[in-house]
């Protein structure tokens, strides 16, 4: 931008000012005015060329040469010098009042005195402004630096968590990807964030402690859901599962229907795939186990070693589903309205068309909405995979 020109006129009277005290507040609110520390830099040896500690009165052109001032600059270039002398100018910091031949000087006529140079007028009249600016700069950098710390101590606290939860129960809830996310978040903080960016980092880490915390309610106090499932219209919920008890009184069909959550012992449950049975549906609307098996394989990757019963399967399941872009609320919803055997089997059935499911976690919470109204059982989508295969 060309530098501003103007007439060789008197500056006005302004109102006095502790000229270091502006530039102290010009240089914490610097970046509202898109200027630099070696902007600042000029500016200041410009101010040092004004007597006194003041800016005030009815004269405030300085009219120091080029190399005074590159002097006072510790020797910056004067090609350097004019150029963060333009972006002081330019940001109406300074004034230009130039002579007819370039040059800067005073000239006293009488009682009058015309100065050449740089009018520093600018600085008295807008003190209040940039006092206003510097406070909320500081304001700014607090709400920053309060972001910053909740950030990191949410940051903290789920890195902690998820290694207890990791230890307590490792298939219960995708650990591996809340400890990610706390490593990608200090990483994130090494950079200079802006608050909004900041505090949208604060809200995610807020909705992870959240599902962490509910995931390890459920750990630490399995009874309580077990309790909340039980009160369900149907006849499966009231099914309590218990290693001393014959299954076969409700799972005729050589299939067991699961009403655990993740990270529940599931040892008690030890239905096998080469029980007898036709492969019919079970109580639950869950295809027998040789059924899901032999048309999903890809959920036998996701298992150490071979899936043999349905508690294989649940955890061979609930591996894969934070894998698949499914949260831990979606699941344990789908493990409450279908049964840890039906959402297993979903899930193991999703996996073998992911490629054309666009949002799992909203297409299992629609499938666990019909099964709580007892609309849904995923005997069609194995029967559709088997079609398929045909």
């Amino acid at each position: 931008m060309a530098a501003v020109r103007t007439k060789p006129v008197p500056a006005g009277d302004v109102p006095a000012v502790d000229k270091w005290q502006v530039l102290r507040d010009l240089a914490t609110a610097r970046q509202a005015y898109g200027l630099s520390d070696r902007d600042l830099g000029v500016l200041q040896a410009l101010i040092s060329f004004h007597p006194g500690a003041d800016l005030g009165g009815a004269s405030l052109v300085v009219h120091p040469s080029n190399r005074s001032i590159c002097d006072r600059l510790n020797g910056m270039p004067n090609s350097t010098m004019r150029r963060h002398v333009a972006r002081l100018v330019d940001a109406g910091i300074v004034v230009r009042r130039d002579s007819p031949n370039g040059k800067r000087y005073a000239r006293r006529y009488g009682d009058e005195k015309i100065a050449y140079g740089f009018d520093l007028s600018p600085l008295a009249r807008r003190a209040v402004e940039f006092r206003d600016a510097a406070e909320q700069a500081r304001a700014d950098a607090a709400r920053l630096k309060r972001l910053r710390e909740e950030a990191s101590l949410m940051r903290r606290d789920l890195e902690a968590l998820a290694v207890e939860g990791r230890s307590l129960a490792p298939s219960a809830a995708p650990w591996d990807a809340y400890s990610d996310m706390a490593a990608l978040t200090a990483r994130a903080q090494r950079r200079k964030l802006s608050a909004d960016e900041t505090a949208a980092l604060r809200d995610r880490l807020s909705e992870a402690l959240t599902e962490v915390k509910q995931a390890l309610d459920l750990v630490e106090n399995p009874g309580a859901e077990t309790e909340e499932l039980s009160t369900g219209p149907a006849e499966n919920e009231q099914h309590i599962q218990s290693s001393n008890k014959d299954f076969k009184e409700s799972e005729p069909c050589g299939s067991t229907s699961l009403r655990v959550v993740p990270g529940r012992d599931r040892t008690q449950c030890k239905e096998d795939v080469n029980v007898p049975g036709p492969e019919c549906p079970t109580s639950d609307g869950s295809p027998d186990l040789r059924a899901v098996l032999s048309q999903c394989k890809e959920v036998q990757t996701f298992h150490d070693g071979p899936i043999r019963s349905w508690p294989d399967l649940v955890r061979a399941a609930g591996t894969v589903a934070p894998m698949m872009g499914i949260t831990v609320g979606v699941w344990n919803e789908a493990v409450r309205d279908m049964g840890a055997g039906q959402a297993a089997a979903v899930v193991a059935a999703m996996l073998e068309r992911f490629d054309r499911i666009q949002s799992p976690g909203g297409y299992l919470r629609s499938l666990s909405r019909k099964a709580a109204a007892q609309q849904f059982s995923c005997r069609k989508m194995i029967a559709a995979l088997e079609a398929r295969a045909a």
